[in-house]
């Protein structure tokens, strides 16, 4: 391997060893980047670091004062290491007192409302602080401003998404840990409490129609301040068998995963099984979204995004962020759309937008 340019990008990715974090230290590699690849162990950093060249950084998440030495002249962290409800925090921390720009590739409402307390801190320091980077939310938030922008003045939008092959250990635990939290939707600017599998819906996707049900997707905080529309839903494709089952089933589920010793116990078992789709089904596999934004003089736009599997996706479109931060330095808390525009996502290779003709 030769030797890296002095003007490589040098970062820091935190969460490296995981199944995403590999994919993105592999594509910031072939974009000519330098991170430092950080987590906990070193053990398990190593055999991501070494094929690619990279310097290792090990420290935990609970030492604020050694991840803020960790940071000295590296100018953001991609944080990868989820559930981000739990990890998000201590290293917003540590970018906070470091003057570190901040991204990651988190779904999570919870983190996305976190980021945005910490907005008049960040324009403070003049630091970005940018979670969802990756399948969540970047697809859906440039799709979401694409149709809002069409639409001036528009009350109402609706976002779904139908995608294919299996989730990774960390998707899978990141969902865990918020389902005793249950559904939500926005109505009147406020997030509101929503059963699952309450309220599901037929939705033309640009390869086929499908079901779709109400999931607590990261857009309806991140949406909402893109676009400033005050009721937002966010759907997800289901079979109709399995729609009826949420819905019937989700009470019990609910009380059964709020128990701590059940949900760890099910985490382990993730750990153990899950580790998520291969090279052969990144490539082969599709996503495909939908949006609408309605507005109350029946006024409305519509349109698709169709894009490749959400794990290449995010490889892709995280370190394309990077990119943008450092290239634009954004201050405060941002939504990906927001900040570089609805067509920021048509710079990933393999996405294609369409306006849909009502």
């Amino acid at each position: 391997m030769s030797a890296p340019s002095s003007s490589a990008p040098r970062w820091m990715l935190y969460g490296a060893s995981g199944y995403t974090g590999r994919l993105i230290a592999e594509e910031a590699v072939r974009r000519g980047h330098r991170p430092v690849l950080a987590g906990r162990s070193r053990e398990k950093l190593a055999p991501v670091a070494e094929p690619l060249g990279l310097e290792v950084a090990v420290m935990g998440l609970e030492d604020i004062r050694g991840l803020v030495a960790s940071l000295e002249g590296l100018p953001l962290v991609l944080h990868a290491a989820g559930p981000f409800v739990r990890t998000s925090e201590p290293m917003v921390q540590a970018c906070l007192a470091a003057g570190a720009h901040y991204l990651d590739i988190t779904g999570e409402i919870p983190v996305f409302e976190n980021a945005f307390h910490h907005d008049a801190e960040a324009r403070a320091r003049g630091i970005t602080l940018m979670p969802g980077v990756g399948f969540d939310v970047v697809p859906t938030d440039c799709l979401a401003r694409y149709v809002a922008e069409r639409v001036p003045g528009a009350h109402e939008l609706d976002i779904a998404i139908t995608t294919s092959g299996q989730a990774s250990a960390g998707t899978t635990k990141s969902a865990l840990e918020q389902l005793p939290s249950g559904g939500r939707v926005r109505r009147g600017g406020t997030l509101q409490l929503w059963p699952l599998g309450k309220g599901q819906r037929r939705v033309r996707f640009s390869d086929a129609e499908r079901t779709v049900i109400p999931i607590p997707w990261g857009d309806l905080v991140t949406a909402w301040h893109t676009t400033g529309i005050p009721n937002i839903t966010t759907y997800m494709a289901l079979p109709r068998a399995a729609a009826r089952f949420l819905r019937v089933t989700y009470p019990l589920l609910k009380r059964v995963m709020a128990v701590d010793a059940v949900r760890h116990g099910a985490e382990r078992l993730i750990e153990s099984r899950m580790h998520g789709p291969d090279a052969t089904a990144r490539s082969e596999s599709r996503s495909h979204l939908w949006a609408e934004a309605r507005a109350a003089d029946g006024r409305r736009s519509q349109a698709w995004l169709d894009l490749p599997e959400g794990y290449a996706f995010t490889a892709v479109s995280a370190v394309r962020a990077v990119e943008e931060v450092l290239a634009q330095k954004p201050v405060g808390t941002q939504t990906p759309a927001r900040a570089f525009g609805a067509d920021f996502v048509l710079t990933i290779p393999g996405c294609q937008r369409q306006e849909v003709q009502s």
